[in-house]
């Protein structure tokens, strides 16, 4: 038994889901979500609350159980509170600012990179070398700070670049000296 899929999801009093078949919308204070998940799950309203439940014990049934109950969840939780990703930049002269919506990062090029965010992301910067994408849906928000993060990854010798908060890089030790002769 999928012990994540078995888990009822609380639907709070403000969210309203509307379920048609495979295809479920989420709507909440933050704004709507839709999404087409697996037709051969249950999902049912029960007490204010969302189960899904699979028709059989086959191997794909039990694989999709767990995921298609953690994308309901997600959904919920993002149009209830949201998702927050965020960006360290480490480096001499490395630093990102706001124009406008877009995010324009110094990062050691000879020219400046610009990140336009996409529609339901927003970018907000504190200081010069925290970077944070926020936004309802959970897969954009990880895509766009990934997508951040690949401008210039974190470099094990000195440890420049564009991390995650909290991510921690295995340091190299570098070239040592001639020694012998």
């Amino acid at each position: 038994m999928s012990r994540i899929g078995v888990k009822p999801i609380t639907v709070p009093p403000n969210v309203e889901v509307t379920i048609d078949g495979a295809h479920v919308r989420v709507t909440g204070p933050r704004g709507t979500l839709e999404r087409d998940l697996p037709p051969e799950m249950i999902i049912e309203r029960e007490d204010g609350m969302l189960v899904v439940r699979r028709p059989s014990d086959e191997r794909r049934h039990r694989a999709l159980h767990g995921l298609t109950r953690t994308l309901l969840d997600n959904m919920v939780t993002g149009v209830t509170a949201g998702f927050r990703k965020e960006l360290e930049i480490s480096g001499v002269g490395y630093r990102a600012q706001l124009v406008g919506k877009a995010l324009v990062l110094a990062l050691g090029y000879s020219h400046l990179v610009r990140v336009t965010p996409p529609d339901g992301i927003t970018f907000t910067v504190e200081g010069q070398n925290r970077v944070a994408v926020t936004g309802i849906d959970k897969e954009l928000v990880g895509q766009e700070a990934a997508r951040i993060r690949e401008v210039r990854p974190v470099e094990p010798y000195k440890g420049k670049g564009v991390r995650y908060a909290g991510e921690r890089v295995r340091r190299k030790a570098g070239k040592t000296g001639k020694v012998g002769k």
